[in-house]
């Protein structure tokens, strides 16, 4: 019996971070933003302070991380927010959601008694203004597949390891090359839906920085990652591989605004993140580490060069329509 591509990737992602190994940094199998520069997090921090000033400084105004790893980003965040924003770090109450009792254990030796909370899900964050930051985090989300077939569209079940191919009466594009692959994140729009829904009607403001297109196309990005290895199986051996795939920004900005919130974006993270200050952040860590300077420098510039991390992720903001441009994505 075949199972629907969707129903196998959150299987096997549920699995992969259910492991005790933490699966981040260079003895892990990936490493993310937060990991290669802390002057990700901390502008990012500072980012959801100008945020908050603008929504008229809301006392108290939840601050959520979606996806949290080890709680590097956030602990950086709040370092920073804790030195340049007191008024900001007085009135935010942090929330984690997190599904991984493993990564929770983590999170909390990172950020010790900051956390006033942990979630499964967005649906159970308390009510209120909130401020999200979502780094790596929709592209765990499960998607399906679809490949054309002559004048046909067929799913991708999976089946003993193997793709298998089922009639699907799902609505696609009428017109594809025989053989394009269609991916439909599913899950990541029922998110991106519930969040854009309470972000129009209780205010606030969620960012996500991720890999992917700024427009829909056709494609498989579906991939597994292992030991800093990428291009293996993605059906073998599931719960041992992190899954991903690519995200699609025009689709998650879409279902935002069809929600009735308003999207700013997507950016290349490059501009977007030099637009914040990293790479001047990150000069001045590397003028006060001498020793770490080459380290330093050159992780910040993995972030936002074109041929390292810049073009290849992009930054989407979400937000109450009443809100101004948002940092970052006003070009002024």
């Amino acid at each position: 019996m075949s199972e629907r591509l969707d129903r196998f990737m959150a299987r096997a992602v549920a699995a992969y971070y259910a492991r005790p190994a933490t699966p981040f940094g260079r003895a892990g199998d990936f490493t993310t933003a937060p990991e290669i520069s802390q002057a990700f997090g901390e502008v990012l921090g500072l980012w959801a302070a100008i945020a908050w000033d603008q929504m008229g400084r809301p006392d108290p105004v939840l601050l959520v991380e979606a996806g949290p790893g080890r709680g590097t980003l956030m602990a950086d965040a709040l370092r920073a927010v804790g030195d340049v924003a007191a008024p900001f770090r007085a009135a935010l109450r942090l929330h984690l959601v997190e599904i991984s009792s493993s990564l929770r254990e983590a999170q909390g030796r990172m950020l010790g008694p900051a956390v006033e909370g942990w979630h499964d899900d967005l649906a159970s964050l308390p009510p209120g203004p909130m401020l999200l930051l979502g780094n790596e985090f929709l592209d765990a989300l499960p998607i399906r597949q679809f490949i054309r077939r002559g004048p046909a569209w067929m799913e991708r079940h999976v089946r003993d390891g193997q793709f298998v191919e089922v009639p699907t009466d799902h609505p696609l594009p009428a017109e594809a090359p025989d053989g394009a692959v269609c991916e439909v994140g599913e899950a990541a729009q029922a998110v991106m839906a519930a969040l854009a829904t309470r972000l129009a009607a209780q205010g606030g403001a969620a960012l996500f920085l991720d890999y992917g297109p700024a427009e829909s196309g056709f494609g498989d990005s579906l991939q597994a990652v292992r030991g800093q290895a990428t291009g293996l199986d993605p059906l073998a051996d599931p719960g041992t591989a992190d899954l991903t795939a690519h995200v699609d920004f025009a689709a998650m900005a879409r279902t935002a605004r069809a929600a009735g919130a308003a999207a700013q974006g997507p950016l290349p993270q490059g501009l977007f993140l030099q637009r914040l200050g990293l790479m001047s952040r990150a000069a001045m860590l590397a003028h006060g580490r001498p020793r770490l300077a080459r380290e330093i420098l050159s992780g910040a510039e993995r972030l936002v060069a074109a041929e390292g991390m810049g073009r290849l992720f992009k930054v989407l903001a979400v937000c109450d329509p009443a809100l101004p441009p948002l940092p970052g994505f006003d070009p002024s």
